[in-house]
């Protein structure tokens, strides 16, 4: 293209993007195309879960063998690791180089990796190493579009219709984590590629769409890169991270493995590099994370409290489909093969909360602040998981799903003015970082809160699972020696089991001693009460512990919004923004520069 060619072709961009942003429509196609890329990328990090059944057949692993533990866990928490690393740094890439364009390269990066991890052809160690790299690099696309949706809106939005933009994109994201369980349990079965191939073309539709209708709209402050920031700050919180993942597996004859070495040197050793990065952070004069934005009080406390609710939250997911799949769909007639699909079916309850009280909480949230919303909301998600803490392991459906739908409701009057009240409180040119810093905070309550349940999990588990498995099996003429020895597993192979669909009854007793029973019992021992009724009471154990945790983390999570003050707006977003006529804004106390907005037609604070 010649050079008269370009600057023609650039003078039609400039002028189409300054016709699409006078547009009253422009903010609508903002959210939508986010919207989608934010669906997509959480889709993405739970679609797994109930899929890996049949991909781990598919590319011809067992998951239950002790040695593919990693596989297993890597396959699942790769993606979460690298998302909660990466959008703190993305975000201030966005912030210096243009949001837009950090979201676009997002939508490629993801679309390409869905791409190769759709012709996956390797089989056995191989092709599961394969997969997880891919996820891990399909991960860095999920970081792109989560690190900045949330500032492209914010810039698109004027104040006073932020929190309903702010609350669909974010109810959108936290639905997709649910959504993806249902999206997996009707692939998987189908073929196990297609589980990466339907991101395709949603993907190419998005890059496309993205390229041809965003445009640049917001301010970008002149700094450089905070090189050593940058790459502190990923060391020290992978080596939490890889740490939190490696602790909930076994360990010298420990059914978990904090007292491995090599877990407290990567725990500790991350946390001594995260403080070192906060020392660096403070003297550079371009910092990465912003901590001075912890001095608006808005910010601080609405990520704290995002934080403690994805503790809650986060493990939820796992809790519900290891109960579902290993113990209540086999007892009530369903094969152990189909329990995936139904697990996510029967969990539609707590999507449909989400979507019903997302947009409305962020639609009231634009009218009467976050402060009664995102904080009602947690106590109602405490009081849902109270609930599911007093409902018997064998439960009536219609109560669970009514106790579902209540946590659903909590988590959506929370999510979306909570997000609000956070990126309101940005300066402008700070949204990218802002809106990275709090995506971190939210992905790695997710990693902290799959590692929290899992261990209360299996304590509660190792202490009455082997006298329960040996009773049981030598109760149908096991001989003693095998049932030592499959009491002896580690708790953790239970629950992978239960995660994923597995009766692992059959594959741990094997051909021999099967063949040695009865045929009667060996039809009990194989067949879908036996399992389930065994581990039903070590289960529960666990399963009370672990609610009580999420209960706690809820509400302390509702009296750290409580905190957060009246209604603030950045000065510099006000000053910023050109159409919030109505919009009324209080500043927070102790938020610094922060000025008192009053609505011209009443004069009132809010």
């Amino acid at each position: 293209m010649s050079s008269n060619a370009w600057t023609a072709y650039r003078a039609r961009r400039a002028a189409h993007a300054e016709r699409d942003l006078a547009s009253p429509h422009y903010k609508w196609i903002v959210l939508s195309n986010t919207t989608l890329g934010v669906l997509m990328a959480t889709i993405n990090s739970s679609i797994l879960l109930i899929a890996l059944p049949d991909i781990f057949r598919g590319i011809g692993i067992n998951p239950l063998e002790p040695n593919n533990t990693s596989l297993l866990l890597w396959l699942i928490m790769g993606y979460l690791v690298v998302t909660a690393v990466l959008v703190v740094s993305f975000g201030r890439l966005g912030d210096m180089y243009g949001r837009v364009r950090m979201y676009n390269a997002g939508f490629a990066i993801f679309t390409l990796f869905s791409v190769l991890l759709s012709i996956t052809w390797l089989h056995g160690a191989a092709g599961a190493v394969w997969l997880i790299a891919m996820r891990i690099l399909q991960g860095v696309g999920g970081a792109l579009l989560m690190a900045n949706s949330s500032a492209i809106i914010t810039d698109a939005f004027p104040i006073n219709q932020r929190g309903l933009g702010l609350g669909l994109n974010q109810v959108a994201g936290i639905a997709g984590s649910f959504l993806g369980l249902i999206l997996g349990g009707l692939l998987g079965p189908l073929e196990w590629h297609l589980v990466f191939l339907v991101s395709v073309p949603v993907g190419l539709f998005g890059t496309v769409w993205a390229s041809l209708r965003l445009h640049e709209s917001g301010t970008r402050p002149r700094s450089h890169m905070d090189w050593w920031g940058n790459l502190t700050f990923a060391i020290g919180l992978i080596a939490v991270l890889v740490g939190i993942t490696y602790g909930i597996q076994p360990y010298a004859g420990s059914p978990m493995g904090w007292t491995n070495p090599w877990v407290l040197v990567a725990i500790f050793g991350g946390i001594a590099v995260l403080i070192v990065f906060c020392v660096i952070e403070l003297r550079t004069p371009d910092p990465m994370f912003r901590l001075d934005l912890f001095r608006i009080r808005a910010f601080s406390a609405g990520n704290l409290a995002s934080l403690l609710s994805g503790l809650g939250r986060g493990g939820l997911m796992f809790i519900l489909i290891i109960w579902l799949q290993g113990i209540w769909l086999p007892r009530h007639g369903y094969s152990f093969e189909s329990t995936p699909l139904w697990a996510g079916i029967y969990m539609l309850p707590l999507t449909i909360g989400f979507l019903v009280a997302g947009p409305t909480s962020g639609w009231l949230s634009d009218r009467f602040g976050a402060r009664f919303l995102a904080t009602g909301g947690m106590v109602v998600a405490a009081a849902s998981f109270l609930w599911l803490l007093v409902l018997p392991v064998d439960f009536d459906y219609w109560v669970f799903a009514l106790a579902l739908l209540a946590n659903g409701i909590g988590m959506g009057l929370f999510a979306a003015p909570n997000r609000a009240g956070i990126m309101n409180s940005l300066p402008p040119g700070q949204r990218g970082v802002g809106a990275g810093m709090s995506t971190t905070f939210q992905n790695s309550s997710m990693v902290l809160s799959i590692g929290i349940f899992f261990s209360l999990m299996i304590a509660g588990l190792a202490g009455s699972l082997p006298h329960t498995l040996t009773a049981g099996l030598t109760a149908q003429g096991v001989p003693a020696a095998a049932a030592d020895r499959i009491a002896a597993l580690p708790p953790v192979g239970v629950l992978f089991a239960s995660l994923l669909g597995y009766n692992p009854v059959q594959t741990l007793l094997g051909p021999q001693v099967l063949g040695s029973l009865p045929a009667a019992n060996v039809h009990y021992l194989t067949g879908r009460a036996f399992f389930p009724s065994l581990i039903s009471g070590p289960f529960a154990s666990g399963l009370q512990v672990a609610f009580a945790f999420a209960v706690a983390a809820c509400l302390i999570a509702a009296i750290a919004s409580a905190l957060r003050g009246e209604r603030y707006v950045d000065p510099g977003t006000r000053a910023h923004s050109r159409d919030t006529a109505g919009a009324v804004e209080a500043d927070s106390p102790t938020a610094p520069g922060g000025a008192a907005e009053t609505a011209p037609e009443s004069g009132r604070r809010r």
